[in-house]
């Protein structure tokens, strides 16, 4: 005999029980906060051949340690777009957990390469916190993330637009 349990899918009903709480609401945001995203990530030698070859980005400098050992670096570079991706993925739970979508990304750049072994820490600054006009149960909010690697050396940073819902729906802004 099988037993069956109810399970609570809703987001803000598991975080009620004492769950952590995933992303924020647009009243959360602060113009100004910088949140230190946790946990930081190591970049292992599989995760970037896995994602360049996932991605069909077949680039020596990622994948041939002979080639790379020729380049300027002299050794193995970690795909950007990984980067980016891991620095993306490690703000969610701070920036864009509760988000109904991310609208853009603005300004990506890459200042120094990362390397194979290096670990990745984020962190994000809560530029603009725009309630929309239209539309009275979210708004606009605007962060720009910076990436260093273990040296605190500056790897990657880039500005993002996420549309976040309102907790408590407002009128209208001017």
């Amino acid at each position: 005999m099988s037993t069956t349990h109810g399970v609570e899918t809703d987001q803000a009903a598991r975080e009620a029980t004492g769950a952590h709480s995933y992303g924020r609401y647009l009243e959360e945001f602060e113009v100004g906060a910088t949140y230190k995203h946790w946990p930081a990530k190591t970049v292992t030698e599989s995760d970037d051949h896995l994602f360049c070859l996932i991605t069909m980005n077949h680039h020596p400098l990622h994948l041939n340690d002979v080639y790379a050992s020729r380049s300027q670096q002299g050794r193995n570079v970690v795909v950007g777009p990984l980067v980016y991706s891991l620095a993306l993925g490690m703000s969610v739970s701070d920036i864009s957990g509760k988000a109904i979508a991310n609208l853009a990304t603005e300004e990506l750049s890459h200042p120094n390469p990362v390397f194979h072994g290096d670990t990745l820490f984020c962190e994000t600054e809560v530029l603009e916190v725009k309630p929309s006009k239209s539309k009275l149960d979210r708004g606009v909010v605007k962060v720009h993330t910076r990436v260093l690697n273990q040296d605190g050396v500056l790897v990657a940073e880039f500005k993002r637009l996420v549309l976040v819902p309102r907790k408590t729906p407002g009128m209208p802004s001017d």
